[in-house]
């Protein structure tokens, strides 16, 4: 089961990673581009969680799939629904395909900026 601080180090580690928390210190949001100017989100984690409940820009297709094969892939929350899934990580989901999704989110918006 992947901790916060696991899910932090590897998020931090893509090029131009950061972390603000813009809704409040529940939420740790992490994002790319520059901090003065248009900058996007593409994970967050709710502090405190066990487990910990990690939020990912997801291909609108795969997220509907990765729904229906693991319950504990749901819909974003507080978030669009179709393009983003909240993920609980408790092990259901291996390090390796957390780790996969953390990367293609990463992928999705840093092409849209």
């Amino acid at each position: 089961m992947l901790k916060q601080k696991d899910l932090e180090e590897y998020i931090l580690s893509f090029e131009g990673a950061w972390l603000d928390y813009p809704f409040g210190e529940k939420t740790a949001v992490y994002k790319i581009g520059p901090r003065d100017g248009e900058n996007k989100m593409f994970a967050l984690i709710e502090e405190g969680s066990y487990p910990a409940k990690l939020s990912l820009k997801c291909d609108p297709q795969l997220a509907a799939k990765l729904r229906e094969e693991y319950e504990t892939v749901l819909p974003g929350f507080h978030l669009n629904k179709k393009h983003w899934n909240t993920i609980i990580c408790s092990g259901q989901l291996k390090t390796d395909q957390i780790h996969d999704l953390i990367r293609h989110s990463y992928i999705l918006v840093s092409e849209s900026l």
